[in-house]
């Protein structure tokens, strides 16, 4: 069968495109604050796009077939830098606006008897633009997530390294972590999943608890920063479960991002030496592993237990007798007693003040054990005459 001409192309007049978009322009004005509150470039800048957009439709609509797809060209109007200035969602308030004008205003444009045609390809032109506008947004979201992630590991990287200098001041700028306080290292195993997955699980337990994180896998570890805590252990128990199976080690609680050297260097410490303690719970604060980390060779580790335990023991010296007689007999008070020439009754009423004293409770295993570390490195650490307690020479220890 033969088939006649094609028919002529709809012919609807691109008079008038300039005063419909001037229209379009000012309902924004009026209706959308977001669009107010643009710098006058911005705002000219979203005006040549909605006159772009009218212009396309008119060409889209002469084309005949409405099974044509309608591309995202009126949007390369704009500079890139607009699209990090206007969300998707105002991108969608600007089709909107700007379609309904159009359709108000549709005689100001098509031929006379053209107007309800173009009011129904209006409709399919609308929703086509809106899944354009959603897709360019999309595709700059993957190409901004996959920089940012690449940008994040560097920040992570330079934290464990301790570089606090200006090159990751500029990176946490860009990752809006300058003004990110209270910040502290959780370190665990890395889970068996891919990287996305991890953060996608690990932001999600974030921002739930209201909390900045960045993110980084170091071969078989997961290093994981959190800024903006309260408790350090609690936001890492909200977390625990996105880690692998094994030890996840919370270090301590520094000011801000630049100083997060210290908590990294602690967590990673901990993680190493964290199999030294069989029935460490999940998490753990680093602090609590220093004994451990002490014998795995970590040297600040070993001065922070002895400053923390030994030297507070020595300036009450009393106490330093007490705590070595107690760990020598076994944990037994009459004994204890025995050693120092003093009743049961003041040995406990000692262990009370050493407990007050150092936050360690010498009637409970694990406890008494850090302290008897603790005390080695001490009497390592001090010089001969300060070797020198009274209860070797058999004479009764003083308070």
């Amino acid at each position: 069968m033969e088939t006649g001409p094609n028919p002529p192309a709809r012919e609807p007049a691109l008079r008038n495109v300039g005063a419909v978009a001037t229209l379009a322009a000012q309902r924004m004005e009026r209706e959308h604050q977001w669009y107010r509150e643009l710098s006058a470039e911005d705002r000219s800048w979203v005006g040549l796009v909605a006159q772009a957009g009218i212009h396309a439709f008119l060409g889209w609509y002469r084309q005949r077939d409405d099974s044509l797809p309608v591309t995202a060209d009126i949007f390369g109007t704009a500079p890139r830098e607009l699209a990090h200035r206007v969300t998707l969602r105002q991108t969608l308030d600007l089709v909107r606006t700007t379609i309904d004008v159009v359709e108000e205003h549709v005689d100001l444009l098509a031929v006379p008897g053209e107007e309800s045609a173009v009011r129904d390809s209006l409709l399919r032109y609308s929703r086509e633009v809106a899944f354009a506008a959603a897709q360019i947004y999309a595709a700059a979201a993957e190409s901004r997530g996959a920089w940012d992630a690449r940008l994040e590991s560097l920040v992570v990287h330079a934290v464990v390294r301790g570089e606090a200098d200006d090159t990751l001041q500029s990176r946490a700028a860009e990752l809006g972590w300058e003004q990110v306080a209270d910040v502290a290292v959780v370190v665990g195993s890395a889970p068996q999943r891919s990287s996305a997955e991890v953060a996608e699980g690990i932001r999600g337990a974030a921002a739930r608890d209201g909390l900045e994180v960045l993110i980084a896998v170091q071969g078989n570890r997961l290093i994981v920063v959190l800024g903006r805590l309260t408790d350090p252990m609690a936001s890492a128990q909200s977390l625990v479960g996105q880690f692998g199976p094994g030890p996840v080690v919370v270090g301590p609680r520094v000011p801000h991002l630049f100083a997060a050297g210290r908590s990294a260097r602690s967590a990673l410490s901990g993680f190493d030496a964290a199999a030294g303690w069989a029935d460490a719970p999940r998490p753990v604060a680093a602090d609590d592993l220093l004994a451990e980390r002490a014998l795995n060779g970590d040297g600040p580790a070993r001065r922070l237990l002895v400053d923390r335990v030994y030297r507070p023991l020595v300036e009450q010296g009393g106490l330093l007798d007490t705590a070595s007689a107690y760990l020598d007999t076994g944990g037994r008070l009459e004994a204890t007693g025995r050693d120092l020439f003093v009743h049961p009754n003041t040995v406990r009423y000692r262990l009370g003040r050493i407990a007050d004293l150092i936050d360690l409770d010498l009637t409970r295993p694990r406890e008494a054990w850090v302290v008897r570390v603790a005390l080695a490195y001490g009497r390592i650490a001090a010089p001969a005459a300060a070797k020198n307690p009274a209860r070797r020479a058999g004479r009764p220890a003083s308070l």
